[in-house]
């Protein structure tokens, strides 16, 4: 046994401490779809003082630490190596506070996003962060890689809900700043460089949240188009004539929504399935007749200025959860479409119809036989493609991924929108950040995590 495990199980125990074929499947792999790996150990602490002890104990061995949350991260951001140790926070979960006052909640970082959810609407407020892994992602990994979603046109990324952390760095120092204030410019807003970090520069261990007001009604249409420009049309007037109402804008390509309604039987089709794209809206109100009433107003007008091919009101919430479904089938694509490639790219929302045409034809002429999915939440400018070729054994990964992010570096774009870079998009970064970006982003390594023990390998 490695002297640093014998000194973590000296100090921590072996309840908290598993090494060997003691270590968990759970925390072998992620959703990335790389190979399990088996970590040296895996440290599963109940309390802040654990985390600190165990990296106080790995920064003095210098060894690799990779903090994992629920694991449902697709970059290969959690996934410890055979000689790294892995830092669970599994056990870390909980509701510490809810302050009515302030509208904020204090959690601990292990606690999934739905139990997160579930305390705000039992308090009477609104968790505004919601994702298709709801159920198994934690909070501290939604922070840690400033987790989107499909409510990011209304309320902004994770980034825009927390207002304090406490983080445990590299060397074990705990740093407490769990601030409750909206405004607080006193000094650096050291928050801001662990969200959104993907755990290389520090273990978050607590936070607080910022809540939102429970919406009191929630209406939602789905709308045929014939082109991309009448998208476009569409979110214009949503924008225009819903205002702050709007909380989701979701666009899925025909080619998706055909793929979705046809090779999963759970999945209706509210509308034909011959049209070029199709759009999920949802606003979220406080006066059920009243909202109602401007909601479909406002689908009148958009029928009226012919921006609209048809559409489908939704009216239960049985229709609005129908609609949704569209949506998150994609988190099934596996079970269905086998060994596949999905991406998680951003660009400037009118360049986006340009874009999928050129990306769709780069693939089909290069890579026959593929099949190209594209929806995403073009409202806030995020695009997801699923691709994979049938039969190919392995998917030809480096030809699919120059055809999607080629195209994007040429127009503006970011590889990563939501999901992070890991170590499956590390490569791929320089096209979306620029020499002078990098060598910071270095220099804040080196910085907080001098002996590089913090997800090594990871990002940068």
């Amino acid at each position: 046994m490695k002297p640093v495990v014998e000194a973590l199980l000296a100090a921590l125990g072996p309840e908290l401490v598993l090494a060997g074929e003691a270590v968990p499947e759970r925390n072998r792999a992620d959703w990335s779809g790389l190979p399990p790996t088996r970590p040296l150990a895996v440290v599963r602490p109940r309390a802040t003082e654990e985390v600190a002890t165990a990296l106080r104990i790995c920064h003095a061995h210098g060894q690799a630490v990779v903090p994992q949350g629920g694991l449902t991260g697709l970059c290969g951001g959690a996934r410890a190596g055979a000689g790294e140790v892995a830092l669970s926070l599994e056990r870390m979960a909980g509701i510490e506070a809810i302050d009515p006052a302030t509208a904020t909640m204090t959690v601990m970082a292990g606690t999934p996003l739905e139990r997160v959810q579930a305390a705000a609407e039992a308090a009477g407020f609104f968790c505004p962060l919601d994702l298709g892994a709801r159920g198994s992602c934690a909070i501290g990994g939604n922070i840690a890689t400033n987790a989107g979603g499909n409510r990011v046109i209304r309320y902004g990324m994770t980034r825009e809900m927390v207002l304090g952390l406490e983080v445990v760095l590299a060397d074990g120092t705990v740093v407490t700043s769990l601030n409750r204030l909206i405004k607080n410019n006193a000094g650096y807003d050291l928050k801001h460089l662990f969200i959104g970090s993907e755990g290389t520069l520090g273990v978050v261990t607590r936070a607080v949240l910022r809540l939102q007001p429970r919406p009191r009604c929630v209406h939602a249409a789905l709308c045929a188009l014939a082109s991309f420009a009448a998208v476009l049309g569409l979110l214009q007037g949503a924008r225009a004539r819903l205002g702050p109402m709007l909380s989701a804008f979701e666009v899925m390509w025909g080619d998706y929504y055909r793929f979705v309604t046809g090779r999963m039987p759970h999945v209706r089709a509210p509308l034909d399935r011959d049209h070029a794209l199709y759009v999920l809206v949802e606003a979220q109100g406080t006066d059920e007749a009243a909202d109602g009433q401007r909601f479909e107003a406002w689908l009148e007008a958009m029928l009226e200025e012919g921006l609209l091919a048809d559409a489908a009101l939704a009216r239960s919430l049985g229709d609005v959860k129908a609609f949704w479904s569209l949506r998150d089938a994609a988190g099934e694509f596996r079970q269905v479409l086998g060994p596949h490639f999905s991406f998680d790219v951003g660009l400037p929302t009118g360049a986006m119809g340009d874009y999928v045409a050129a990306c769709r034809e780069r693939l089909l002429t290069e890579l026959p036989g593929i099949t190209a999915l594209f929806y995403g939440h073009i409202g806030d400018g995020n695009l997801h493609i699923v691709a994979a070729v049938a039969g190919a054994d392995p998917q030809p990964k480096e030809a699919i991924e120059r055809a999607v992010y080629e195209p994007v570096a040429a127009r503006g774009g970011t590889v990563s929108a939501e999901h992070g870079i890991g170590t499956t998009k590390k490569r791929w970064l320089p096209y979306a950040r620029s020499p002078e970006e990098l060598a910071l982003m270095r220099t804040l390594k080196a910085a907080l995590d001098p002996k590089g023990i913090l997800n090594p390998g990871k990002v940068l």
